[in-house]
């Protein structure tokens, strides 16, 4: 049975244009902590110099910049968190979604927190690379522990606030019928299915963890864009 159409409130029009700013946000998070580091460290393999050569420069700016980018998604989570709280006002599903992104804020929290270990120990984490960007990952573990392990807890609770945006984001879908909203709620699933082999390769190292960033830089700008996309305009109506 089709489900009943009902008034747009002030609450739907305020979580819609929450969801547009937490996207927005989530965009340049995403070319700051992602798509910027993994083009740095490929050319910095294929086509060393100048800049681009593992140097204490090359990881401090490295480095800032996944401080940036790990602000940004606090600040982006953060606005998916209250576009959802609005939302749950007319629609109780939504309370799971808010609850998951406040879970995931104190993670990027930790994530910050390890960026900045990950700065005071950029000579460290130079002097183990040795130029080869495929021991980045044991390479922060090994230079910086608490900084490695901090970061690995805040990715986690990262990860289910992502599992938070990703279910409020198929239940907007639904309440407004914006296929974007599901789209950018499919890209975001797989986002988190890509992003868990590098990080587990931390405790457990396996080949091939890092091949997996390879499909980050698209997905982490195209989940927020769809979402942009399907939430710039106001929304006409309303499922129950």
């Amino acid at each position: 049975m089709e489900p009943q159409a009902r008034a747009i409130t002030e609450q739907d029009i305020r979580g819609v244009n929450r969801l547009a700013i937490g996207a927005g946000l989530g965009v340049a998070g995403g070319v700051l902590a992602v798509v910027l580091p993994i083009a740095f460290l490929l050319v910095s393999t294929y086509y060393p110099g100048g800049f681009f050569t593992f140097s204490s420069t090359f990881v401090e700016v490295t480095s800032v910049l996944l401080l940036a980018g790990a602000l940004l998604f606090l600040f982006s989570l953060f606005a998916y968190r209250r576009a959802f709280v609005a939302l749950r006002k007319v629609d109780h599903r939504f309370v799971g979604a808010s609850v998951l992104c406040l879970v995931g804020s104190l993670g990027f929290l930790l994530l910050v927190l390890s960026s900045v270990a990950l700065l005071g120990s950029s000579s460290s984490l130079l002097a183990c690379l040795h130029g080869q960007p495929s021991h980045a990952l044991s390479c922060v573990r090994s230079s910086s522990p608490l900084g490695a392990y901090t970061g690995l807890a805040g990715f986690w609770l990262g990860w289910l606030g992502g599992l938070g945006i990703v279910s409020g984001l198929f239940l907007g879908a639904r309440r407004f019928r914006r296929r974007s909203l599901a789209g950018g709620g499919i890209l975001y699933t797989l986002l988190l299915l890509v992003l868990i082999a590098p990080f587990v390769d931390l405790v457990y190292s396996f080949e091939g963890a890092q091949y997996a960033l390879l499909a980050a830089p698209f997905l982490v700008l195209l989940a927020p864009a769809l979402v942009y996309g399907g939430s710039r305009a106001p929304p006409t109506s309303a499922r129950s």
